[in-house]
């Protein structure tokens, strides 16, 4: 009975060898790698559905007929997914390919290979052309559609004159590639879809079943750096009537501190909850063009700071 096991597994890794790379082990960071979590603590076990259950769940996803809270989430994961590649993924997942950690790090390790390449958001807007055609101060004249921002008459505004639609549609979680950060530690713009991941809250954040360090590293997804575990605020309390920061005396009422020196860092293993709230400085980068061009090239330092933090490293520089 094993080895027919073995044996159906084993024909459908051949039929399919990039789709077992790509599409299962992203399912491990929220399924785990038997498939023996629920996903975001919400989702069935998936290691206790059969296989037709499974077949059946993908399929409902993508045509919106099934799914409670993970509805949102999962429909972008399986859009792409026809009808052979759930049965394959349905097949993988009871023939026992569960997708152990070290090769869903090979599966990943493999996809940042093939994606080495971020997509630079200033690009459009420091193209050389765009910049001279734009430069109104080399200019004599100007007609009355060059000034402002929406490229139209003040003298003959009417219902067309309206902005641009914003569009924020982008590729499901694990299928987007990454952002170059603005500037150096600025924080990075998230480039997939987040439908069904909001509102993010204290209880439910779901971008923490793929960006927690210990997940972040076999899916191939960018892990919360040192800094969303540490806490810099200062340890203020009342006692009696005076006020202690750090155990000493400022004073006997709250008052904003106006000295800039970062308070004692209190790392912890759990997300600082300060940081909870990831799209309060992570946002969805819109399909626009900007609104001007720019001469603006962020400089790096470090040779990974487009993709990556530094921050813990310098966060006091000028200040000690």
């Amino acid at each position: 009975m094993n080895k027919m096991i073995k044996l159906a597994t084993l024909s459908v890794l051949v039929a399919a060898p990039a789709l077992y790379g790509a599409s299962v082990a992203a399912c491990v960071g929220c399924h785990g790698q038997q498939f023996e979590k629920a996903a975001m603590g919400k989702s069935k076990i998936v290691k206790e559905m059969t296989k037709e259950e499974i077949v059946a769940a993908l399929k409902g996803y993508k045509d919106g007929s099934y799914g409670g809270g993970m509805k949102g989430l999962m429909t972008g994961q399986v859009a792409a997914l026809d009808d052979a590649k759930i049965e394959a993924i349905a097949a993988l997942i009871k023939g026992g390919a569960a997708v152990a950690s070290d090769k869903a790090t090979e599966h990943a390790a493999a996809a940042a290979v093939a994606e080495v390449k971020v997509i630079d958001i200033n690009e459009k807007a420091c193209d050389p052309e765009r910049i001279k055609a734009e430069d109104l101060a080399a200019k004599d004249k100007l007609a009355a559609e060059e000034i402002g921002l929406r490229k139209t008459s003040l003298f003959a505004e009417d219902d067309k004159t309206v902005s641009v639609k914003t569009d924020y549609e982008r590729p499901a979680p694990g299928q987007s590639t990454r952002f170059e950060r603005a500037y150096m530690n600025a924080p990075p713009m998230v480039p997939h879809s987040i439908e069904g991941m909001e509102p993010i809250t204290k209880e439910n954040n779901q971008c923490l079943g793929c960006h927690m360090p210990d997940v972040a590293t076999g899916i191939g997804a960018t892990p919360l750096p040192e800094t969303h575990f540490t806490n810099f605020r200062p340890e203020t309390v009342m006692k009696g009537n005076e006020v202690l920061m750090e155990g000493k005396v400022v004073g006997t009422e709250l008052k904003t501190v106006g000295d800039i020196k970062l308070a004692k860092t209190r790392h912890t293993d759990e997300i600082y909850q300060g940081r909870f709230n990831c799209t309060q400085c992570h946002c969805p980068q819109a399909n626009v063009d900007t609104a001007v061009a720019n001469t603006f090239e962020p400089e790096f330092k470090d040779p990974k700071g487009e993709t990556s933090s530094s921050l813990m490293d310098v966060i006091n520089e000028g200040v000690e």
